[in-house]
């Protein structure tokens, strides 16, 4: 009886702190103020463990098709370079807007680290798994809903050569005819 009666207890004051805390206003929402260390652990944690989760099981098709690589080019020009930035970039009015910032794809720490080629599989259908169905309140728009798998894996071929494009090379694959 006194283990119900604690956990009767706990459960009321969990749902009386959680509701101070959802009606006070005191958690500041500001994308110009960043998250205290905790929140943004678990945050960042739990980001990463649902992708890694949801990605799992992927199948990765050839991303060494040149094709690909131009289709993915054009694409991340006009949806994705104004966040993720274009080589020689280092910031953009969008990539200094957001919060948490997007990654700089043009940087290959951001993209991979050195890996087995099983990790670079993982890293293949973790960024499909993110081009296809977004992250909440992150700003990145789940592009499956407008565009098929196939124009998803382009994007991820091209996200992976495009740390090794110099700006001229990416300017070259950009361009519309």
């Amino acid at each position: 009886m006194k283990v119900f009666k604690l956990m009767l207890i706990l459960i009321v004051l969990g749902i009386g702190f959680t509701t101070t805390v959802i009606y006070s206003g005191i958690v500041n929402v500001a994308a110009d103020e960043p998250h205290g260390e905790l929140v943004y652990w678990l945050l960042d944690e739990t980001r990463q463990t649902s992708i890694n989760k949801a990605a799992q099981h992927i199948a990765v098709p050839d991303l060494t098709n040149p094709d690909l690589l131009l289709l993915g080019a054009v694409d991340y020009e006009f949806m994705c370079a104004s966040c993720h930035l274009k080589s020689g970039q280092y910031e953009s009015d969008m990539s200094l807007g957001l919060y948490p910032a997007p990654p700089n794809l043009t940087v290959a720490t951001n993209v991979k680290v050195k890996s087995k080629p099983s990790d670079e599989i993982a890293i293949d259908r973790k960024n499909f798994w993110v081009i296809k169905h977004g992250i909440k309140a992150s700003g990145m728009p789940a592009w499956g809903k407008t565009h098929d798998d196939q124009r998803i894996w382009a994007m991820v071929a091209f996200i992976k050569q495009l740390p090794t494009l110099t700006p001229e090379q990416y300017q070259i694959l950009t361009a519309i005819e």
